[in-house]
């Protein structure tokens, strides 16, 4: 099941969907700790990368855990729905990061959380160019 917009997150147990709304509560504590960096503090990825994964089940560095794992964009939920009923217990469905949100980080000067900029197709360049208004 996908999410329904921004804020929310689906986590699939047991083969049930479940939609999970994010509170203001979790978004400003996470800001807090960033330090007002909210470019980043507010995107859906960082608040579940905070406040359930590290928060609840201790997965202090998502990048370099082995009780985390990604799967990639482009086997979309059936790709979660496989992993769980293989080798994993719940996964997460996050809604897409917007190019907005994307341009937002880069002008902050801040680097994306991991695993949260997934697009296809990949540029054959290997790089995104923006255009600047004059």
């Amino acid at each position: 099941m996908r999410p329904s917009g921004r804020g929310a997150v689906t986590l699939l147990i047991d083969d049930l969907w479940y939609e999970c709304r994010i509170k203001d509560e979790a978004i400003e504590k996470t800001v807090q700790e960033f330090g007002g960096a909210q470019a980043v503090s507010t995107l859906d990825v960082q608040v579940l990368n905070d406040r359930v994964l590290r928060d609840i089940l201790g997965i202090e560095n998502v990048r370099t855990s082995s009780a985390i794992d990604f799967v990639g964009g482009s086997r979309g939920l059936e790709g979660l729905v496989k992993r769980c009923s293989e080798d994993c217990l719940a996964a997460f469905c996050m809604h897409p990061v917007s190019i907005d949100q994307l341009l937002d980080v880069a002008d902050a000067g801040l680097n994306m959380p991991p695993k949260s900029t997934w697009f296809e197709p990949k540029p054959r360049s290997g790089f995104v160019v923006r255009v600047f208004d004059e």
